[in-house]
This record gives structure tokens, C-alpha cells and sequence, in this order.
């Protein structure tokens, strides 16, 4: 387990998590493209009830997927980043918590890929894409 902090992108929302550092993953699936606005969205796996908001209050949102399942979307509600998602039944929660919205994500590499039939084509090229360190 690691401990982590984090927030939103205004600095509205703030948060630290105890997080399992061996369950960072990367999601393919066609609501995290949509929910993130990207081609995937990377994830870190709190403990139970091992997410603390400690300044702030997200908002919720629930998607209901394909499957039938619920999961609540938490996020900002003045800048918009997604935080986490979790599940909407009372009792413990563990959190999705959203990689890019953690302090020390450099030190969080992915250790799987999810949902990768839905992973987009050109995923697996873009090591040959001309990279720049800044906008040219």
C-alpha cells in the first residue's frame, strides 16, 4: 500500500488515499474515452473506504453501463476533473481514483491494460509519432 494525495484541476477539491500500488491500471473501455474526453483513462485502486476528501466536496454522477452495473463518477463540479469512480451501494467503497488528479503519479506506472477490445487502433503506433517537449 502507498499513500497518495491529490486534487482537482482549480484546487477545489483535495484529497489523500491509501492506494494498492500494484493495481494501477489503464482502461480502454468506451466510458472512460467518453468520461475522460481521451482514448483511455489511467486508474489507481484505493483500499477500502481508503479514499479521504479532505477539502472540497465532489459531485456524483451515475453511469449506468451495458451490463447493467452502477458506478458513481465523482468529479469537481466547478473545474470538471474526474477523481474517482466507486460503487453506489451503502457500505465500504473502494475507489478508482484518476492517476492524472495524483501528486505522485510519476511514481504509479500502469501494471495492466482493461477492456482492450475496445482499445483504439492506433494505440500501439504512437511510440513512432514525432514527440516534442513542448508545443512546437
Amino acid at each position: 500500500m502507498m499513500n497518495i494525495t491529490g486534487g482537482c484541476h482549480c484546487g477545489e477539491i483535495q484529497y489523500q488515499a491509501e492506494v494498492d500500488s500494484d493495481k494501477v491500471m489503464i482502461c480502454h473501455c468506451t466510458d472512460c474515452q467518453r468520461l475522460s474526453g481521451s482514448a483511455f483513462r489511467t486508474v489507481v485502486v484505493s483500499k477500502l473506504d481508503g479514499l479521504e476528501i479532505t477539502r472540497g466536496q465532489v459531485k456524483e454522477y451515475v453511469k449506468t453501463a451495458d451490463s447493467g452495473n452502477q458506478r458513481a463518477q465523482g468529479f469537481c463540479g466547478n473545474c470538471g476533473s474526474a477523481i474517482y469512480a466507486t460503487s453506489v451501494e451503502a457500505g465500504p467503497k473502494v475507489y478508482g481514483i484518476r492517476l492524472g488528479t495524483v501528486d505522485q503519479q510519476s511514481n504509479l506506472p500502469p501494471k495492466a491494460q482493461i477492456w482492450c477490445r475496445s482499445k483504439l487502433s492506433w494505440i500501439p503506433s504512437i511510440k513512432a509519432i514525432k514527440a516534442f517537449t513542448t508545443i512546437p
